[in-house]
């Protein structure tokens, strides 16, 4: 994915991976993250746990910025994280300027939920509303709904057809 030709932003990363730390972590993503790297691409992985509250540091900013790609692997309480919804919130501002590929994988969520902020992410919503600037607000739920429009990949509502490695094949391969 990284080209040699030069470039206005340096390209430390090939792939972004946003997710809930408290929701995917320990499983799912960390089986993405190591296939994604047993591919041979350069995946930036956030590892320091960010404190409730947090906002997006300047150089997780820069991060998705200068990667081609981001993966997002949304879960329940995905949400609830306004450091996640900042990350959110900067991805797709990267896709509008810089053609920035967005993969969105809704981990145990339903589609519908996503396009319509409904079910968990209902309640998240509203918990931010009566605690953040409005525009704040406005700009993580235009992110959340144009994100349920992209071509995704779905692990739909905890119901499994296949296991989550044959999911993850299929997203890497």
């Amino acid at each position: 994915m990284a080209s040699s030709s030069s470039s206005s932003r340096e390209m430390k990363h090939q792939v972004f991976l946003s997710f809930r730390g408290e929701d995917t972590r320990l499983n799912f993503t960390s089986h993405l993250l190591k296939a994604l790297k047993d591919t041979g691409l350069n995946v930036f992985f956030d590892e320091e746990k960010l404190e409730i509250g947090e906002q997006l540091s300047q150089a997780l900013s820069q991060a998705i910025a200068a990667s081609n790609l981001s993966i997002l692997v949304l879960s329940k309480d995905y949400a609830f994280s306004k450091s996640c919804l900042g990350e959110l919130s900067q991805i797709m501002k990267c896709k509008k300027t810089q053609g920035h590929i967005v993969l969105p994988i809704f981990y145990h969520v339903y589609l519908s939920h996503v396009r319509n902020i409904g079910g968990t992410f209902k309640t998240s919503f509203g918990e931010h509303e009566s605690k953040r600037p409005v525009d704040e607000v406005k700009r993580w739920k235009a992110a959340f709904t144009e994100v349920g429009t992209l071509k995704e990949w779905h692990i739909e509502g905890g119901k499994f057809d296949r296991s989550e490695t044959e999911y993850i094949k299929d997203v890497v391969g």
